[in-house]
């Protein structure tokens, strides 16, 4: 079986980043627009929350993936990512 370059994450789980990016791009720009009710816009509003969690949590469980191959010696070593420099 070949092997996938996001083997390790299931693809779902990179669709639902995706899709939940763009709704929560679409209620930022449907409340940046002003012309809802107030009780629309808390209503996109706390769905907007509710997906930035979520893409929030999908992009620090990424992260903690991510890793480096460093050749060392001949031999391949992984290296975890970090986000410091």
């Amino acid at each position: 079986m070949p092997k996938s370059s996001k083997q390790d994450v299931p693809k779902s789980e990179f669709a639902d980043f995706e899709s939940s990016l763009a709704e929560l791009e679409k209620l930022v720009e449907r409340l940046e627009r002003g012309d809802q009710t107030l009780d629309e816009s808390l209503k996109d509003f706390e769905r907007g929350v509710a997906l930035a969690k979520t893409c929030q949590t999908t992009l620090k469980n990424a992260e903690q993936r991510v890793e480096t191959l460093i050749k060392k010696n001949g031999d391949f070593a992984v290296e975890l990512f970090s986000s410091e420099e």
